[in-house]
């Protein structure tokens, strides 16, 4: 009889063949996460992952697991022989440690062992006696019960209350490499974290102005990739200055078409990003809207330049929908941080919203394009993130 953290997985359940290579994954993950802890084992057991370590670091173990994508819950668990008399002791032994003021009680058992000679609610009706007798002051309540008391029947007994709710999702890895435009704002660090959550890799392009726009605008954007490993891991920044290339869309455009004009060479730039770390697509937190760059019209002429896909997991969310996100990952603090972005410099009055690509086309026909993705590309500085 002892303590162990039990994982259940998320959509992994769902995956059939491919649920090897997925728990391969996540199991890597997990190893990673808790390596600098310390553990004693990480063994799997009819459909869950189990961490055997010190009960003194449980509490780390679990807030660093329940982060990592692909887990839909973590418990602290007692692991007991199979032996109904034996389940009974550690369903004493673990209520009287973890139920606290809480006066009523359900047991629900799930019988992946189908061999075990007892149904699942056989052992329900057993083990609630064994409960009641223990703790006279407790009842069953099998509507609204202050405490569900699981009890999971495999190659050996697991008993547990609460669980820890984890991130879901995909592990890291399993659904390619993708490279993010990350801002100051509060859209794309929640789009980075949505597409890691489906189990992309990310890394990430910033575009800044320096010295139009502080370094100091710079470090916010380290600071919000930093809080970002926490979920999705280590990863590089690509940290590249645009104003020469704002200089030369200033002096050899019109001022209306900046936004859109600048948006298509941050598309260009980020695109060599991406074949230099063999990405397979690009990220954005554009949502639909009415600004210069998230109109259909705006879109249309930034995707004209990319021959990866773009994706944007936010196009359809509303900004309280994303900020509710932000909130919850702990972006959003630092994001709305008042530090000056690129985006800001040589903003035009009247922007044109809804731009015709053979017009946008046409101001950028002045411009020296390819020297200038060359040259912004020779800024490049690569910041290590986690």
């Amino acid at each position: 009889m002892n303590k162990v953290i039990s994982i259940s997985f998320g959509e992994l359940a769902l995956k059939g063949g491919n649920r090897k290579y997925f728990e391969a994954s996540l199991a890597g993950d997990i190893r990673r996460a808790i390596g600098d802890i310390g553990y004693e084992k990480i063994y799997k057991d009819q459909g869950k992952l189990y961490i055997e370590a010190d009960e003194r670091d449980f509490p780390t173990i679990i807030n660093r697991v329940r982060k990592i994508f692909g887990i839909a819950y973590v418990s602290e668990c007692l692991r007991v022989d199979k032996d109904i008399d034996e389940i009974g002791r550690g369903s004493i032994d673990f209520m009287r440690d973890h139920r606290g003021a809480r006066r009523t009680f359900k047991v629900r058992t799930k019988r992946s062992d189908k061999a075990y000679p007892m149904q699942s609610n056989d052992i329900n009706m057993k083990i609630g006696g064994v409960i009641l007798d223990g703790f006279p002051d407790m009842t069953v309540d099998v509507h609204e019960p202050e405490i569900m008391f699981y009890i999971d029947i495999k190659k050996e007994a697991y008993i547990y209350i609460d669980r820890v709710e984890g991130q879901g999702g995909l592990p890291i890895g399993t659904s390619g490499r993708g490279i993010s435009l990350l801002s100051g704002g509060i859209d794309s660090p929640v789009a980075s974290y949505l597409m890691a959550k489906r189990g992309m890799k990310i890394d990430a392009v910033h575009f800044h102005s320096y010295p139009f726009t502080s370094e100091r605008a710079e470090l916010k954007v380290i600071e919000l990739a930093e809080i970002l490993s926490r979920y999705i891991g280590k990863f590089k920044v690509y940290s590249v200055n645009l104003a020469e290339i704002q200089k030369a869309i200033n002096k050899g455009a019109n001022e209306r078409y900046m936004t859109v004009l600048s948006r298509r060479f941050m598309m260009r730039i980020a695109e060599r990003v991406a074949l230099k770390r063999r990405a397979q697509c690009l990220i954005t937190g554009e949502s639909l809207g009415q600004v210069a760059s998230q109109t259909i019209e705006g879109i249309t002429a930034s995707n004209a330049v990319s021959n990866l896909p773009v994706l944007r997991p936010l196009i359809a969310y509303d900004k309280t929908d994303i900020i509710e996100i932000a909130k919850d990952i702990e972006t959003f603090e630092k994001s709305i941080e008042p530090y000056e972005d690129c985006c800001t410099v040589f903003l035009p009055k009247h922007p044109v919203t809804r731009p015709k690509l053979e017009d946008v086309e046409g101001e950028e026909a002045g411009l020296d394009v390819d020297f200038l993705v060359e040259e912004a590309l020779k800024t490049i500085k690569i910041i290590d993130i986690g």
